[in-house]
């Protein structure tokens, strides 16, 4: 059954089981023996890369800082316009040759 009950600008929908849920089925010996003893172990994780990570955070800061300057788009050193193909593959290029 499926009611909903209105009132001071809110709705509440309730449902109820016309039946009983259906119940887990028993843990067995031999489920039991059958269980890992201790559970898979997990492979070690990467250690990080704190200065790579210090390296694109940087790079983020300096496209930031040349896009609120409007020189985004082109080559720092030539002042050639950067193509949009380079800065959609890597958005902190500040030159086109490299």
């Amino acid at each position: 059954m499926i009611g909903r009950v209105e009132g001071r600008g809110q709705s509440v929908v309730w449902a109820v089981m016309d039946h009983a849920p259906t119940p887990e089925p028993p843990v067995t010996e031999q489920a039991i023996a059958a269980a890992p003893a201790t559970p898979p172990a997990t492979p070690p994780a990467a250690p990080l890369d704190l200065d790579g990570i210090e390296r694109d955070l940087a790079d983020v800061e300096v496209a930031l800082a040349r896009l609120d300057a409007g020189t985004y788009w082109t080559d720092e050193v030539t002042g050639a316009e950067l193509p949009a193909e380079l800065l959609a593959d890597q958005p902190t290029a500040r030159r086109a040759d490299h």
